[in-house]
């Protein structure tokens, strides 16, 4: 069972969806109707969810809710990477690539981060291109841009202490 709510973050509507196990997807935009949960599991991932939400967006520390990620082995391991990028700080595709042990392997790194189903929990947005350049962004670049100074601003605060 899978369930399905909306939060609303300062620069637009933002949907998540949880099952029983974890948040599985955020994603902007209010797409599709919101699901209440049906199990007390799936209910308490949400909850989770637009708690961690609200305090980053506050610049607090938020508390990761569980995650229920799903893809390939390899886009596994490079959302995994993601979790491990401090606030506020950025890494390249080729230093995200090097760091999974695939040097050489940007471009699949990029594409297993444009897929990355829990946009913002799952920090795809601290990724840019060489040199600097933002690359893409599913929620556009105008969000990525707002969500690295947000960082920016808030990351010695954000960061576990």
């Amino acid at each position: 069972m899978s369930a399905r709510a909306r939060f609303r973050a300062p620069f637009g509507w933002l949907t998540i969806e949880a099952s029983d196990q974890g948040v599985f997807g955020l994603s902007f935009g209010g797409r599709g109707v919101a699901v209440p949960a049906v199990s007390a599991l799936a209910r308490g991932h949400l909850e989770a969810a637009r708690a961690a939400l609200a305090d980053y967006f506050a610049g607090r520390p938020p508390q990761r809710p569980a995650l229920d990620l799903r893809g390939s082995p390899f886009q596994l391991r490079v959302w995994r990477a993601l979790l491990d990028i401090p606030f506020g700080e950025r890494r390249t595709y080729g230093e995200l690539a090097g760091t999974l042990g695939v040097p050489g392997a940007a471009r699949a790194v990029g594409a297993a981060n444009g897929k990355n189903p829990v946009a913002v929990l799952v920090p795809c947005h601290r990724v840019v291109a060489a040199g600097g350049r933002l690359g893409g962004y599913s929620g556009g670049l105008d969000t990525k841009r707002w969500l690295l100074a947000h960082e920016a601003a808030h990351g010695p605060v954000l960061r576990p202490g």
